[in-house]
Order: C-alpha cells, then sequence, then structure tokens
C-alpha cells in the first residue's frame, strides 16, 4: 500500500529561483510565454530521450534550440515532453549531415544531425543554411519566425566549428551576423564554441548582447560556465529584446548545461 501510494502521489520538488517545475508527478501544461531556452544536448552520448525531456520541461520553456540534435531524438523527446508533461511544441529542422554512425538507421536512409528548434507557438519562414566552411564537421544555422512573449520574433540557432578552429568561426560568426543584422528584434540561440572574449565573437557582440548582462566580452570573468569543462560556450544574444532573468542549469545528461532567459518583450 505504501509503495502504490508514493507511485500515486509522486515525489514533489519545489521551484526554483526561475520557475522550475516539480517533477515528475506533477504535469506541466503550458509553456512559459516568455521563456527561451539553448542546450547542447551531446550527441553521440547515448543518453535517454526520457531523460532529456524531464529536463526540458523542469523549465517549460517557450522555445528550446537543441545543437547535436539527431531527427530521431528529436521526436523522441517532443513526444515524451507532450505524452508525460502535457508540453504541445511544433518542431523545425537544421539538419547539416546524414550520419548512419551517429543518428542510426540503416544505410540507405541514415539519420539527420544538426540542430532543431521547438516552439509553443507555429514557426514560419524557415531558413536552413550551412555555413560554406564548416571545420571538420558541416555547421550551419536554422531560423525562423515565431511568437515568444506573444510578440513575433525572428529566433537563430547555431553551433559553430568545434574548439581550437579559430578562424573557421570566424568566418561562420560574419555569416551569421549578417543574417541576424536586418532584423530589429532577434534571439541567437547556440553553442559558439568560443569564449566571450574570443575574437571571432567579435561580430555578436557588436549587434546584441548576452541574456546574462554581466556576461560581456570585458567581463568575460564573470560569465557563467556553460560546459563540464568550465567554458562559456552556450549563448542567448538579444538584439532590440531586453533580458529579465537568465540562469545557467548543470545536468548529468549532457557535457552543455542548459542555458534558459526569461524576456521583457512588451
Amino acid at each position: 500500500m505504501v509503495v502504490a501510494c508514493i507511485v500515486v502521489v509522486g515525489r514533489s520538488e519545489p521551484d526554483d529561483a526561475l520557475g522550475a517545475k516539480a517533477l515528475p508527478g506533477t504535469a506541466v501544461r503550458d509553456a512559459v510565454p516568455n521563456r527561451v531556452m539553448t542546450w547542447n544536448i551531446c550527441n553521440p552520448c547515448e543518453e535517454s530521450n526520457a531523460d532529456r525531456a524531464a529536463e526540458i520541461a523542469k523549465y517549460a520553456p517557450q522555445v528550446i534550440g537543441l545543437q547535436e540534435a539527431c531527427v530521431r531524438d528529436v521526436e523522441s523527446i517532443r513526444d515524451h515532453l507532450e505524452s508525460r508533461y502535457g508540453l504541445v511544441y511544433h518542431v523545425e529542422y537544421g539538419m547539416v549531415l546524414r550520419n548512419w554512425s551517429r543518428c542510426g538507421g540503416v544505410p540507405w536512409r541514415p539519420g539527420e544531425f544538426g540542430e532543431a528548434l521547438l516552439s509553443a507557438a507555429p514557426m514560419t519562414d524557415r531558413v536552413n543554411e550551412e555555413y560554406p566552411d564548416g571545420g571538420s564537421e558541416d555547421r550551419g544555422y536554422l531560423a525562423v519566425t515565431t511568437k515568444v512573449g506573444g510578440r513575433s520574433v525572428r529566433v537563430f540557432n547555431t553551433h559553430l566549428a568545434e574548439r581550437r578552429q579559430e578562424a573557421v568561426r570566424a568566418d561562420q560568426t560574419r555569416v551569421l551576423a549578417d543574417v541576424v543584422a536586418p532584423h530589429d528584434h532577434a534571439i541567437v540561440l547556440g553553442d559558439f564554441n568560443a569564449v566571450p572574449d574570443a575574437p571571432e565573437l567579435a561580430p555578436m557582440w557588436a549587434l546584441a548582447a548576452d541574456a546574462d548582462p554581466r556576461c560581456r566580452p570585458a567581463s568575460a570573468g564573470a560569465c557563467k560556465p556553460t560546459t563540464d569543462w568550465h567554458s562559456t560556450f552556450d549563448y542567448v544574444f538579444l538584439r532590440g529584446i531586453a533580458p529579465l532573468k537568465h540562469g545557467v542549469h548543470p545536468t548529468s545528461v549532457s557535457d552543455h548545461d542548459l542555458v534558459q532567459a526569461d524576456l521583457d518583450l512588451t
């Protein structure tokens, strides 16, 4: 009887300062309208997609950008979010590789690998572009228009070249900055594989600010690390949008932390 009661009642956990939901046992029904998140989910890491979905559901963002994502994993994460937590998301993919060894499938139909955007609101005007030079692995950016905080905004999701490829990242950042610049209001999510004061990030800093108001190139030491190796690589860049709250949430199911921002879009 005691075991049965535990199963029915579930485990209650207090919300954190940024509104994390109690899990499991309490269904999340609505995404937080002004909340965005970026997360490199780590691939290949052979982590449970149920566990990945649980991490996302703790914070229930309106929009989340995923990097190092396989289509099959995103489909599974999305299904878990809906069936277990009542969170319903639209999805758009920014795939740059078809890779059987990373994403499974069969040799003649390998899984697709790259970025994905999940949004509680519909997305339009999708653009998926590969960078002219991906470095050691193809890389690109995904862009959509969707609603955040009730306001239509352009959202970008990217993953830049791996570490020790500074010149390649510099070219990629210039390409990205050129497509972000025409938008007065934009959110740029992603794993930039570069610390805040890295020279290759200068084009982004010229256009936008990080959601963490303490994190700037000149004060890089104040930026919270977002990786297991204590580097700040993951950003929520904001153009024409003010931040309200910012959080970096360590997780055991990836070598990158979840980076969250609540935004003022009034």
